[in-house]
């Protein structure tokens, strides 16, 4: 059943469908084209392009993988490592940790990535922790 269906369009829609697009006889003929000629040509040339592309895909160079780069630029680069503590009244928990590396698995809050992150990269981002403040 699939089979027929593909072999008929092939066979029967496929060539009525190329029979009846605009293509002119010359390369000036495609500035003489209307805007709706354009548009039945479209599909065509947008099949085209991508068997092309998939053509030519293995050949070009591939992407090499980003490195990453450091995040904290300019604050106090002198320390090992940029930790903040703030001491907050109406914290429910001890302390809670925020991530400011931005490769936490558990993003806002801190899953200590900012240690494989500083020694790829030389950086010395850490987290903001905030902690509750005993009266």
């Amino acid at each position: 059943m699939v089979l027929e269906s593909i072999s008929k369009i092939i066979k029967t829609q496929l060539p009525a469908y190329l029979k009846n697009l605009p293509l002119p006889d010359t390369i000036g003929g495609f500035a003489r084209l209307t805007v709706s000629e354009w548009l039945r040509l479209l599909p065509l040339l947008g099949i085209l392009a991508l068997l092309g592309y998939l053509t030519i895909r293995p050949f070009l160079p591939k992407k090499q993988k980003q490195r990453d780069s450091l995040i904290n630029l300019k604050i106090q680069k002198e320390n090992p490592k940029v930790v903040n503590e703030i001491d907050i009244e109406d914290l429910r928990t001890p302390n809670v940790c925020y991530c400011r590396c931005w490769r936490s698995k558990t993003f806002p809050v801190c899953d200590k990535s900012h240690i494989k992150h500083n020694e790829l990269t030389g950086d010395n981002v850490g987290p903001l922790i905030l902690k509750k403040k005993t009266l």
